[in-house]
This record gives C-alpha cells, sequence and structure tokens, in this order.
C-alpha cells in the first residue's frame, strides 16, 4: 500500500500507545506501525527526493506533533510520548480523532483569512506534512522556472543555443580544468557536429554534441540520431551527447539503447536540460535561501529533565 500520510497514522499511533502502557520513543513507532500498514521494506526505508530523511519516519513524528497539540498524547521527556486521559477517552470514536486535533490545533494556530479556496481545500485535506507541503511548493517553482528556462532558449538563435549547451557540458565538469576545452564547430560544414569537448589537454579524448533547438512540440526520431552517431564514426569517436529542448521518439531512444557500447550515444530531452541548466546554475542566480532548523538532541539531552 502507499506510505500512508500523517493524519491517517495518528489513530493507528494513539492505539499503540493506549495497548503499550508505557511510554514510547519515537523510533518504537516504527516498526509495529509498519507492520500495521503492511509496508514492504522498500517503503518502510524510503527517503525524501530532497534526501531529508525517511518518509515514514517524519510523517510518524508529524502525527505525533499533531497528537501532542491537540492534547491527545504528553511528552514526559523529551522524545517519548505517552497517551493522556482524553487521548484514551477518544479512542472509543477513533473516527472523531481527527476532527478533534483539526479544531484543537485551530485554536492554537488561527488561519489567516483567505479568498483562495482551491489554498484551503489543499491545506485541510491533503494529509501532507508542513515540511511536505514545503517541498510540493519548492517543485512547483522549480517546474516554472524549468518552463521558464526552456521558453527562454527557444526565443534565442540556434548558434546560441549550441554555445549553451557547449558551456553547459563545461559546468557539469567535462573538459576539467584543460583551457579553451569547449569548441562550438562553424555553421557550415560542421559535418553533424555542432560542439566538441576536449578531455584531456592533448586532444586525445573527445566528446561530440549535437543541439537541436526544436519547439516542444516536435520531436527528435531515430533517423536524426542516426546521422548523428554516422558522424561521430567519420569523427572516428564513440562518444556522443545529443541535446534537444523537445523530446524523442520512442523509435529514437530504442535505437540509441541498442548500441551495445559500441558507440557511447547519450540523450538529454527538454526536460533533462532545465533540470541540468538548473541544478549546475549556468546562468542562473539565487533568489532566496530558506533555512530550516532543528533541535540539536546532544545539546538538550545533556540537561536534567525536570
Amino acid at each position: 500500500m502507499p506510505i500512508p500520510k500523517h493524519d491517517e497514522i495518528r489513530v493507528p499511533a494513539l492505539e499503540l500507545l493506549n495497548d503499550s502502557k508505557r511510554s514510547l520513543k519515537l523510533r518504537e513507532f516504527e516498526l509495529p506501525l509498519s507492520k500495521h500498514f503492511k509496508l514492504t521494506e522498500d517503503e518502510l526505508t524510503q527517503m525524501y527526493d530532497s534526501g531529508n530523511g525517511p518518509v515514514f519516519y517524519d510523517r510518524i513524528s508529524w502525527a505525533l506533533s499533531y497528537l501532542n497539540m491537540a492534547g491527545l498524547v504528553q511528552k514526559p521527556r523529551r522524545g517519548t510520548y505517552e497517551i493522556s486521559e482524553e487521548g484514551i477517552k477518544l479512542l472509543s470514536t477513533p473516527e472523531k480523532v481527527n476532527a478533534y486535533i483539526k479544531k484543537e490545533v485551530e485554536k492554537k494556530e488561527p488561519g489567516e483569512e483567505t479568498s483562495n479556496k482551491e489554498e484551503i481545500l489543499y491545506e485541510k485535506n491533503s494529509g501532507l506534512t508542513p515540511q511536505e507541503k514545503l517541498y510540493v511548493s519548492f517543485d512547483k517553482i522549480k517546474q516554472t522556472i524549468y518552463n521558464e528556462i526552456l521558453d527562454t532558449i527557444l526565443s534565442k538563435s540556434p548558434k546560441e543555443f549550441e554555445k549553451l549547451v557547449v558551456n553547459l557540458l563545461q559546468k557539469m565538469g567535462y573538459g576539467g580544468e584543460i583551457k579553451n576545452s569547449g569548441l562550438v564547430t562553424q555553421s557550415t560544414n560542421d559535418g553533424g557536429i555542432d560542439g566538441i569537448i576536449k578531455e584531456d589537454i592533448l586532444g586525445l579524448g573527445r566528446i561530440y554534441i549535437q543541439a537541436k533547438r526544436y519547439h516542444r512540440d516536435n520531436s527528435v526520431g531515430r533517423q536524426e540520431i542516426q546521422k548523428f552517431v554516422g558522424a561521430l564514426a567519420v569523427a572516428q569517436s564513440n562518444k556522443g551527447v545529443f541535446i534537444t529542448t523537445s523530446h524523442y521518439t520512442k523509435g529514437g531512444v530504442e535505437y540509441a539503447n541498442s548500441l551495445n557500447g559500441a558507440t557511447t550515444l547519450v540523450l538529454i530531452d527538454g526536460k533533462q536540460l532545465a533540470e541540468y541548466i538548473y541544478e549546475f546554475n549556468l546562468g542562473m542566480q539565487t533568489e532566496q535561501i530558506i533555512r530550516i532548523k532543528k533541535l540539536d538532541s546532544d545539546y538538550w539531552d545533556n540537561m536534567q529533565d525536570d
């Protein structure tokens, strides 16, 4: 089954505390709750795309935080949880737990007025943790920027696009510290090669580049890829990168995959191109940095508990 949302974890976590008759540490919830939800090992250990910890463990933490804010669990010591009298009482009607938490949390965190009904629905019903909502918002921002990158590229000349992809490969580390490692070929009589990256000082190792600045609804098919492979053969090279602002047909991808190492050919489509430009900071500038902090366990655990 899919990894449960934090609001789906609340009642099972409350029941686990009630059945255990003792305080539990956060880690002690993980295994029994994973069995309750019948999670696979892969689901149990699945990490956020950001690398910021396991998804299921984080959602348990947020479920317990909301139970604590609503007074259904207590924290006798930092990092440990026990069920409260109100929590025991409410377990007789588990279907009312989330509504009760929502009401109690809103008392402590009055929501701001907004006219955006869609945003209200998203906030109340998504079941995402606040941290996950931040990731979703960040991803939406990146997708918008990716589109902006491609739109900007399409407004430039084909020759500028060729310069761009050579610069990108250099940004990605190809050519290393070699001076003038990237070359854009002449527009006429280029032999089907738009750019070259020298991998060593003597130029004995070279990566050849084909760049197609196509509108997004166009596609690059097998025939164009075959022509590039032919150009690599003429250049006596077995390393090529084909980059387009659009996408590749299924036949084109299958052909590239069928080369079986005789020629190493990498296909980069518009989506991947925009992601690389963003990640390797080519023509980008940082607009804002948000720092999310958490308690330093070593610092606080050294303090004497009440």
